[in-house]
């Protein structure tokens, strides 16, 4: 394969692992709020959610096989996974490996999940906001497409998109109560037409006997 290929492969492999990264994150954030609805909802949603990230994850493989494999800039094992140890744009790069190893803890442990404590795989989960944040900033500081009008106007979209999410998520949580829930008085039911409370009720009278005659005082 000529270097002028892999060249394509791996700007070709950055962007859709770009893009179906900001697509689950996007998915990820919609599913945790009440903008599909309050009812319980299918479990392909949450499948989709979890196939977006693994999609990502095969084609970062593809974007940074692609540039190891390239001989126009040569970047050896320690270039690509040392942050801040290559020559060719450290910083921009640097976003990137890190981006890497954070992608890799949130997909590790939601395979995990069912052997990790809820607490632990939500924190490790959170990291996917900065693994969108990280990789945005190094596609538009080390990609060669993101001076085009048209990668800078996605890159917006997306990220507006995903700030007006995580602003909806955000204001949703902090108007749940803190505390438990006071206790509802229960609703005082009237009593039935024609019947007395027990309190007033006058007691039946013994069947087969007689009142007595009320005696009168002497005026």
């Amino acid at each position: 394969m000529s270097a002028e290929t892999l060249w394509y492969v791996a700007r070709a492999g950055g962007l859709i692992a770009w893009g179906l990264l900001a697509a689950s994150v996007v998915w990820g954030i919609a599913l945790s709020t009440r903008i599909l609805g309050r009812r319980p909802r299918p479990a392909w949603l949450l499948d989709l959610h979890r196939y977006l990230g693994g999609l990502g994850v095969v084609f970062v493989v593809v974007h940074v096989g692609a540039i190891m494999a390239d001989s126009y800039v040569p970047f050896g094992p320690v270039a690509t996974f040392v942050p801040f140890a290559g020559s060719w744009h450290p910083a921009a790069v640097a976003w990137g490996i890190v981006a890497l190893y954070l992608l890799l803890a949130v997909e590790l442990t939601s395979l995990l999940r069912s052997h990790l404590p809820l607490r632990v795989w939500r924190r490790v989960h959170y990291l996917s906001f900065a693994v969108f944040v990280l990789a945005t900033a190094h596609g538009l500081s080390a990609g060669t497409d993101s001076n085009t009008s048209a990668m800078i106007l996605t890159f917006l979209v997306v990220c507006a998109v995903v700030a007006l999410l995580v602003t909806v998520r955000v204001v949703g949580i902090d108007r749940r109560p803190v505390g438990p829930r006071p206790a509802r008085p229960r609703p005082v039911r009237p009593a039935a037409a024609g019947r007395q409370p027990a309190e007033t009720r006058v007691p039946a009278r013994p069947t087969g006997t007689r009142p007595r005659a009320q005696t009168r005082s002497p005026a």
